[in-house]
């Protein structure tokens, strides 16, 4: 039977989100033009040695023209991001008290890029069964964030979490072939096992709850349960969404902020210990929802560091899965600037990445006295500075993916859920265990 005793979740809309005291402080920090990094430099004529295996030269993209400009005009969009300053990209050289207000900017223009609907108070979600499991019980509820949408979770309750002593809670997203139903340990709704090849290493959300954590597993739009037979796949869901001025990730950040708010109203949740955690396509939406909500304990970034724009420049616009896609984001800022954002808070970052991506994170975290409150992982093949050749040399352009992961120190086919890092750092930030 449906449970519609609780009170209807709180919809994320803009006027919600933002506070519109202290705006004109922070529209100040903007006029004044608070300082941002300088353009990249030229690239120098000589390059570092290829990764082992790259025996082809590369190609790039040059200009002929005594001015530098391209007749071709992908040439003159590559010079074009290349050459581009970001300008909400974080500043190491900003003031500590500048950083605040920084953030503030940074928060506001990411809700404003995930172009939420503005919506009326939507019906409260419903509970649709319970199930006893060993230490837990499983419940699945559906949401109904928007008109026309239902939200499938699944809920993970240990044994012991109550209104008279709440347990500490984590949002879980899956990557893009997982299953909610995997997340949690379960059978995939073809009632076999998941076939992805780190299925016993993906169960995020059963992992946390057998250390006492509530947790929320949750699909990404367009995926499993909320694939449709008609369109499969999010191809054209992306690009219709964007036609509709509802980008992917906003839609998918939306589903999971909605879920999130309810989270905090369950009598058995502490909601001030509230953590968002993500594998590969859920990292992003983990991240969102933590620069969005300054509630938010803690991220768990399931994934490599990756300046997203430089990316693009090094292997010659090599077009990335359309879900990546936020119309109008670089700009103003990168993922990476998204998670200098997050500090003070705690952040893990499970899977490495570019070193001098990651530095720059923790210079953030450094400016505001939180150095302590970051953690990095490396994929294990890449666990020390003398197994990583290539982070101190220059990203070059017209590198393959296969170059670009090398330069990122990216293990491919380890990309899973690293519970062994993840679990017991997020039950330290959040008290359990």
């Amino acid at each position: 039977m449906a449970d519609n005793t609780h009170r209807p979740a709180q919809t994320p809309s803009r006027r919600r989100f933002l506070k519109t005291s202290g705006a004109a402080c922070v529209a100040g920090l903007l006029a004044a033009g608070a300082s941002a990094p300088s353009p990249p430099a030229a690239a120098a004529e000589s390059r570092p040695s290829p990764p082992e295996g790259k025996t082809e030269p590369r190609q790039v993209f040059t200009s002929d023209r005594e001015d530098g400009r391209f007749v071709s005009t992908t040439g003159f969009i590559h010079a074009h991001l290349k050459h581009m300053r970001p300008k909400l990209a974080f500043d190491p050289k900003m003031r500590p008290e500048d950083f605040p207000a920084w953030r503030e900017l940074v928060r506001e223009k990411t809700l404003e890029l995930m172009c939420f609907p503005e919506a009326s108070e939507p019906p409260p979600p419903k509970k649709l069964w319970t199930e006893k499991r060993d230490g837990y019980r499983l419940e699945k509820w559906e949401a109904y964030p928007e008109p026309y949408s239902v939200v499938p979770y699944l809920v993970l309750i240990p044994d012991g979490a109550s209104a008279q002593s709440p347990a500490p809670a984590a949002v879980c997203f899956p990557g893009s072939s997982s299953s909610k139903e995997s997340l949690a340990g379960e059978l995939d709704l073809n009632g076999k096992p998941s076939t992805h090849a780190h299925a016993a290493r993906n169960r995020m959300a059963w992992e946390y709850t057998r250390k006492g954590i509530v947790t929320v597993a949750v699909d990404n739009p367009g995926t499993c349960e909320t694939e449709d037979s008609i369109r499969p796949g999010r191809l054209e869901l992306c690009m219709h969404g964007i036609w509709a001025g509802r980008p992917y990730e906003g839609i998918s950040v939306f589903q999971k902020m909605h879920v999130l708010e309810w989270l905090k109203q369950q009598p058995y949740v502490d909601a001030g210990r509230i953590a968002a955690s993500g594998h590969s396509l859920g990292a992003k939406p983990a991240l969102i929802l933590g620069v969005l909500d300054p509630t938010l304990k803690a991220v768990v970034w399931n994934d490599f560091v990756s300046n997203w724009r430089e990316r693009a420049v090094a292997m010659n616009l090599d077009r990335i899965s359309t879900h990546q896609y936020v119309p109008g984001m670089l700009p103003w800022f990168d993922y990476c600037d998204l998670e200098a954002s997050l500090a003070p808070r705690p952040l893990l970052i499970t899977e490495g990445g570019r070193t001098e991506d990651i530095e720059r994170v923790r210079e953030a975290y450094r400016l505001v006295g939180a150095a302590d409150r970051i953690e990095v992982a490396y994929y294990p093949m890449y666990a020390t500075p003398d197994k990583r050749p290539f982070d101190d040399k220059p990203l070059p352009e017209g590198v393959s993916q296969e170059d670009y992961f090398r330069y990122a120190n990216v293990d491919a086919p380890m990309h899973c859920f690293k519970g062994n890092v993840a679990v017991p750092w997020l039950a330290k930030v959040l008290g359990v265990g």
